[in-house]
């Protein structure tokens, strides 16, 4: 028999909790009718039914006495001409690769052949060897050393002349004045041909 648990133990109510659950009173609970509901279908839903209850009946009511007897028949279907041709090349070949007699084969001896390089490929190789060697084995310590001067070449006398007037020219273009133009009339003249222009016309 397990011991009980001490008074001091057990858990706390809150005071408050407490007094409300001692002074509930069932008398002041409030009657609440209960409202069931009835979703009626719709008319899809009648129609919907309907033709389900009448395809069940309808297997339901099945007479299986009304079906006919029938045989079956297999029909074959025999390959075409090619079909066979192509079958018995088939067949004539792995009977003649299957029935191969390899006693009938003669022995031979597999030779290699190694190609000499001709003269001027040898040539050319000694070229390639005699340039690398020369590139790996070249001495540093037999170079002098070079000052580098560098040299500013100045503009001529004619190229300072000739940026000296697109100087002029820009700043000329850039300063120009619009306001010290004159306000000028363009005459148009119509220039009537002359009689022998008309003669030589009608000629042509």
């Amino acid at each position: 028999m397990s011991a009980e648990t001490p008074l001091k133990d057990l858990p706390k109510v809150d005071p408050t909790l407490k007094g409300q659950l001692e002074g509930f009173s069932a008398v002041n609970l409030k009657k609440i009718e209960t409202e069931e509901k009835i979703h009626l279908p719709n008319k899809e839903d009648v129609e919907a039914e309907k033709k389900a209850q009448a395809h069940l009946q309808a297997v339901e009511g099945f007479n299986a006495a009304q079906l006919k007897h029938a045989n079956t028949q297999e029909k074959i279907v025999l390959p075409a001409k090619e079909d066979i041709e192509t079958e018995r090349t088939h067949q004539s070949l792995f009977q003649g690769v299957t029935g191969f007699d390899k006693t009938s084969m003669r022995h031979a001896e597999t030779q290699e052949k190694v190609t000499l390089p001709a003269k001027e490929d040898i040539e050319t190789e000694k070229t390639h060897q005699s340039i690398f060697q020369g590139v790996t084995g070249f001495d540093k310590s037999q170079m002098r050393h070079a000052e580098t001067e560098e040299k500013v070449s100045l503009p001529a006398k004619e190229d300072i002349e000739n940026e000296k007037g697109q100087q002029a020219l820009r700043q000329g273009i850039e300063g120009f004045d619009h306001t010290a133009l004159k306000k000028a009339q363009t005459a148009e003249k119509n220039t009537l041909p002359t009689k022998e222009m008309i003669e030589e016309e009608k000629k042509a």
